[in-house]
């Protein structure tokens, strides 16, 4: 969010030094804590050095718009709960929304400035004194405490209330443009009925048990003609040739030393997992009284049902159900439960919440592992613990030789690694398994023939040298190694055609659905769900026809015929349909609001005078 150039002499709160366009007084709000940001063309936070956007007399500094940039990767990356790299955000475009809601927060706050709006001392002080980082711990603001966080991160109270101070003065010009706008209500209503009417119809889903015969077995010469002429579909795409040596831990088992006290001590600590008690699978029917327990068994004996009493109780079978239990789960109902031999009903037994009747649906023996039968499996895991290590310990040892100039070759006969040269291209299904590790992809990516070699560690914990020894152009995958995929395609191809043509003929003859093969009766659903085991296409279909109406679907694999069978408005008279009306109308309202912000935004910018500095720009990026 930008913030001024010119100190205000006005203010209360006189500002010192050169600032910049984006407000940092979110920042701060949030409790980030700015660190690094020498790289970004500034040596001291505040401090502009760099001007990366400049609206009018507004500027935004490199700082700000780095600041700004790597937030919105963050935020996109806990959405999606993987960390996201600069290169990967600006796939979705991330940082053209940063440049223009920066151009746009400066564009209203030049605005602001030039026609005179700014926000009181009352007003400032008020967001510093609420604001949760600067309040003490009887939850008052502390002066001490402000300052302190402020100094911590290279800022001046005054050039900070100077940021909140632009901030609401931006705000107060964005409520302005926003204020007022509403949802027509005729558009609100319109797409409020378009998104709720309903359709119920009939669907004929063919498949190939649907054909009147089989499909014919395809030549070799129609194999052919078919590779042939889908070439592209059977060529494989650019790639590398690269020569690896690697390490696993697999490797170095062999050579590691278990101590049998280890052993043993690993059997302890899993001990839950190596001796596993005998458990019942039961249900648990308490009741308030010895008197009522004794009833309800004595209806169970003379022939009710167990599910007879969970009912009579106003209870249900989930409600009751207790899972796998042993006997310190059961307490003092343990003996007579466990003396079951087989499943049935044992009881009234007492219990802490009262005496209970307990079905018993399974018999679970207890389930002993000896330490002599676990402990082969044991070792061999701790083995292979070790060996991991032993692998990680020759990282260093593997970068001197590369450093040195050591070939592949050498560097696997010096450390005992197997060698060899695998054909990699991304996307490719033929891929060596070795090249599925990503930390593989991400070597080979950018490593082009001449490039040195690189070592890394796999997900698997092995030590992996990789090198680039020649480009692969695409390339057609010989006939005889497509050929079961030619095979599929080929048959895929002929059975849609079939299916098509049948379709076709079912429709022409005007038959009813019913009297050709099994159908899917849907009553009611909106076009924003397909019931399961329907097809999307179908419902798409079903809200582009008319009642009555039979038509073909042949999209995407799915060929089937659809009859609409009935049409339902939506009753807007409901309150749940009122609420869903007011909802609607808010979000209308929203997007409306949130375009003329835009384009007076826009507007103030063209008309303001606008300039960005590509090449500060791309200086921040470089560095994310």
């Amino acid at each position: 969010m930008p913030k001024s150039t010119p100190p205000r002499e006005d203010d209360e709160i006189r500002r010192k030094g050169s600032r910049t366009g984006a407000s940092i007084f979110g920042l701060i709000v949030l409790g980030m804590v700015v660190t690094g940001l020498g790289g970004y063309g500034i040596t001291e936070f505040g401090t502009q050095v760099d001007t990366a956007i400049k609206v009018g007399d507004t500027q935004v500094s490199a700082s700000d718009y780095g600041r700004a940039l790597q937030n919105q990767i963050n935020q996109f990356s806990r959405q999606f709960g993987q960390q996201f790299t600069f290169q990967q955000a600006q796939l979705f475009g991330l940082d053209q929304q940063v440049l223009q809601s920066l151009i746009s927060n400066a564009a209203l706050l030049n605005e602001a400035r030039r026609i005179g709006i700014s926000a009181s001392d009352l007003s400032v002080a008020k967001v510093v004194a609420t604001t949760e980082n600067f309040q003490g711990l009887d939850g008052k603001f502390d002066k001490a405490v402000y300052e302190r966080l402020l100094e911590q991160n290279g800022l001046k109270p005054g050039d900070y209330e100077g940021d909140i101070r632009d901030d609401l003065s931006r705000q107060v010009l964005q409520a302005a443009v926003a204020s007022g706008v509403t949802a027509p209500e005729a558009l609100t209503r319109a797409l409020y009925s378009w998104a709720n009417e309903a359709r119920g119809f009939t669907l004929l889903q063919l498949s190939k048990a649907s054909l009147p015969e089989a499909l014919p077995e395809a030549t070799p010469e129609e194999l052919q003609a078919w590779y042939k002429d889908h070439i592209a579909d059977f060529t494989r795409p650019e790639g590398k040739r690269v020569a690896y040596a690697i390490l696993k831990p697999s490797d170095l088992v062999k050579d590691q030393k278990v101590d049998e006290a280890d052993v043993k001590a690993a059997y302890d600590a899993a001990s839950d997992s190596y001796n596993i008690p005998e458990k019942r699978l039961v249900e648990r029917l308490v009741y308030p009284s010895d008197e009522e327990a004794k009833a309800a068994r004595a209806k169970l004996d003379g022939g009710a049902s167990f599910e007879d009493l969970v009912k009579d109780r106003g209870l249900d079978l989930a409600t009751i159900d207790l899972g796998d239990v042993t006997r310190i789960d059961l307490g003092q109902a343990a003996d007579a439960v466990f003396a079951q031999a087989e499943p049935g009903v044992v009881g009234p037994v007492p219990t802490d919440l009262g005496p209970a009747l307990f079905r018993v649906n399974a018999i679970i023996d207890a389930q002993v592992t000896p330490y002599d039968e676990a402990a082969p499996k044991i070792r061999e895991t701790l083995a292979l613990k070790e060996a991991g290590k032993a692998v990680t310990e020759r990282n260093d040892a593997v970068d001197d030789l590369l450093a040195g100039g050591s070939t592949i070759e050498d560097i696997a006969k010096d450390q005992g690694m197997s060698a060899g040269t695998i054909d990699y291209a991304p996307g490719a299904d033929d891929n060596d398994p070795l090249s599925a590790d990503p930390a593989f992809a991400k070597a080979i990516g950018s490593m082009e023939p001449g490039d040195f070699a690189q070592s890394f560690g796999t997900s698997d914990g092995s030590l992996m040298v990789v090198q680039v020894t020649e480009a692969l152009p695409a390339a057609p995958i010989p006939f005889e190694k497509a050929e079961a995929k030619v095979r599929a395609a080929y048959e895929a191809d002929a059975l849609s055609k079939a299916l098509t043509a049948l379709a076709d003929a079912h429709l022409a003859s005007g038959a009813r659905l019913e009297t050709l093969g099994i159908t899917d009766r849907v009553t009611s659903t909106l076009r924003s769900a397909a019931p399961d085991g329907i097809p999307s296409e179908a419902v798409a279909q079903a809200f582009k026809m008319e009642p009555g109406a039979v038509a073909k679907i042949d999209e995407n694999g799915t060929v089937a015929l659809i009859r609409l069978d009935a049409v339902t408005p939506a009753d807007l008279t409901t309150d749940q349909a009122k609420a869903g009306l007011k909802a609607l109308g808010a979000q209308i309202g929203t997007s409306i609001a949130n375009d003329a912000y835009d384009v007076t935004a826009k507007a103030l910018a063209d008309e303001a005078g606008m300039t960005i500095d590509q090449a500060v720009i791309a200086a921040v990026q470089s560095r994310m």
